[in-house]
């Protein structure tokens, strides 16, 4: 089984949130959209935080395997999803079920709820994190 991570579960390691992923999650394979590099490191820079938390930010996203947001993903965020989504849920979902339609088995890493409903509303199974 792939593990879709989701920025929400990254941010939480990076910055020791109360509520943070379990060490075996790492083990996984584990992969997410171009997008998660972004959002990452703007969270980063958004907290002033690029001088004490960069690298880790670095070495955490470098153990993903990121996709590229391909005509195929992008073409499908386009369309509308099972309930309304903001725009970045609509990219990873879109990225989510490109993982699926190739065959791979996939679930998704997430604190965000309102992702989580959307990607279970989508069939999608949840990682317990």
């Amino acid at each position: 089984m792939i593990v879709y991570l989701d920025t929400s579960v990254l941010l939480a390691r990076l910055f020791a949130e109360d509520r943070s992923p379990p060490d075996a999650l790492w083990s996984q394979t584990l992969v997410a959209s171009r997008l998660l590099e972004y959002e990452v490191f703007n969270r980063v820079h958004a907290r002033g935080a690029a001088a004490s938390h960069g690298g880790d930010a670095r070495r955490l996203v470098d153990r993903v395997s990121l996709l590229e947001m391909s005509a195929h993903v992008l073409g499908r965020a386009l369309l509308p999803f099972a309930q309304p989504v903001r725009t970045l849920d609509a990219l990873h979902l879109a990225t989510l079920d490109f993982v699926r339609a190739q065959g791979q088995s996939v679930a998704l890493a997430t604190y965000d709820q309102r992702l989580a409903s959307a990607a279970t509303a989508l069939g999608f199974a949840l990682m317990d994190c």
